[in-house]
């Protein structure tokens, strides 16, 4: 028996031209710099700077396709794939197609210097060791992580020392040698922990009062210290608020990631530049693109002879057919690349535009109470675009203002009502709250139920645990550890 079904599919399939100009919206001012001095160096149809004025260049341009009856090439009759050589492919016909439209390839670059591991390395060649304390030490170093810290048991790096370097030893053995790596800089490298950490470093210390109550807190009331258990350590030491103000503020000035100054040494250092520019001008706000973003482009003219000086020969031979292709390739690539950067500038101008607009208020004043509740839908439904045009603007880009330069992407904010019915921006109540908790007694610092009560007196009657996440957003300790003697 057979049977008919009827289905309609709805599909959408971006052209190579669409996913390109995406991915040219998304780049920064930087980035955008690099793609467009590859497309020059890879295109020789396409060049930079001004162009001379020519009424008949631009005519000579649309009309490429005018040629003899007989030999004209089309577009109808260039089969693609037919003259694009191998090394001519574009990236975007080598991909699978499980890839989507916003993954792009990104070329890291590392920074050359000294390794945290080699820096002390090179510090054990100064000490006089035995061969298997040598051994035992590199392999102690090459265990420290790049906080600065040996998170291993000694009895896993006995074993580990063993079965890898053929160097059987004891715990006791390592734990002298330990001693040694403690010696090294910084000061609290190789440490086991945060306490044995910061002891190293308090034992280094020149000598006072202060240190020697520091040592004592650390080596053993570390737990009422963390707990920040004031009283009890008053107690216990016998000393006064002073003394042990002066105490605790020896430890707060000491690191609890030694490793992480040179850990950073492979980091990539992104300098930021602003792709816009707002400025208040007569009370009113003015938006510029930054001009690294509208660079001067045109094609170039001697392509454009070669294809005038081919309609023009009486003769036509298949390598100068085949050069014509190639021609058209390039020229057709060429004014499909200054399109697109004209569409990229267009559509980085309305969306920063309407952002600007939006948020009126905020760039006029600073404050960011005065940051309205806004989404990326907002500013799509006002510019006719879609949610992902206006997300790939705002993830990426930079705007200079006058109170600094500032992402884009944090001008977005969810909404909550106040006490009044209004919608307000969750920024402006963090901001509120972290107003508050820098107010506060650090004797006494308010926990998340009495911020919540306060929020509520101030018009923003948010829940306990809405005040809790907002302040782990804020990366501001809970009330116990804000505490301060």
């Amino acid at each position: 028996m057979l049977k008919q079904h009827l289905q309609f599919k709805l599909s959408q399939k971006l052209s190579p031209q669409q996913i390109q100009l995406m991915k040219l919206i998304q780049l920064p001012t930087q980035a955008f710099e690099q793609r467009l001095k590859q497309e020059l160096e890879e295109n020789p149809a396409l060049e930079g700077g001004k162009e001379e004025n020519d009424s008949d260049y631009d005519s000579d341009l649309d009309n490429t396709d005018d040629l003899n009856d007989n030999d004209s090439i089309n577009a109808d009759d260039i089969n693609v794939d037919e003259y694009l050589s191998d090394d001519e492919i574009p990236d975007y016909r080598t991909r699978a197609n499980n890839y989507s439209s916003d993954d792009e390839e990104k070329t890291m670059p590392y920074a050359a210097g000294t390794s945290f591991t080699q820096h002390l390395v090179n510090q054990l060649n100064t000490y006089r060791l035995s061969d298997e304390e040598y051994s035992i030490a590199e392999f102690l170093v090459g265990s420290v992580d790049e906080s600065g810290y040996i998170r291993r048991e000694l009895s896993d790096i006995m074993d580990d020392l063993a079965f890898t370097q053929n160097v059987y030893t004891t715990e006791e053995n390592i734990h002298n040698v330990l001693k040694i790596v403690h010696q090294l800089d910084p000061a609290g490298v190789g440490a086991r922990n945060l306490q044995e950490c910061l002891s190293i470093q308090l034992h280094r210390k020149e000598k006072t009062p202060d240190t020697e109550l520091a040592i004592n807190i650390i080596d053993n009331a570390f737990e009422q210290f963390t707990k920040k258990h004031y009283k009890k350590l008053l107690q216990k030491f016998d000393v006064s608020e002073i003394q042990l103000k002066d105490a605790i503020s020896e430890i707060e000035h000491l690191n609890p990631k030694p490793g992480g100054s040179y850990a950073g040494n492979n980091r990539i250092v992104e300098h930021v530049v602003p792709d816009f520019a707002i400025k208040i001008v007569d009370g009113e706000l003015e938006l510029t693109l930054n001009g690294r973003n509208a660079p001067e482009l045109h094609v170039s003219r001697e392509y454009n002879n070669m294809l005038n000086g081919y309609k023009e020969a009486k003769d036509k031979s298949k390598s100068q057919k085949d050069a014509v292709v190639f021609i058209k390739q390039k020229l057709d690539a060429a004014k499909w690349f200054i399109e697109a950067i004209k569409q990229r500038q267009q559509t980085l101008f309305v969306t920063m535009s309407s952002i600007m607009n939006y948020q009126r208020d905020y760039f006029l004043t600073g404050d960011e109470r005065n940051l309205k509740p806004m989404i990326l839908k907002d500013i799509a439904d006002e510019i006719s675009m879609d949610v992902s045009t206006v997300s790939r603007v705002a993830n990426s880009k930079y705007v200079d203002t006058p109170y600094g330069t500032k992402l884009i992407k944090e001008f977005f904010s969810e909404s909550m009502k106040n006490d009044q019915g209004e919608d307000v921006s969750t920024r402006e109540i963090k901001k509120i709250l972290e107003t508050v908790i820098e107010e506060e007694n650090k004797k006494k610092p308010l926990t998340d139920e009495k911020l919540a009560k306060i929020l509520k007196e101030k018009g923003y009657p948010i829940a306990r645990r809405t005040v809790a996440k907002y302040r782990e957003q804020l990366d501001i300790p809970v009330a116990r550890l804000r505490k301060k003697i």
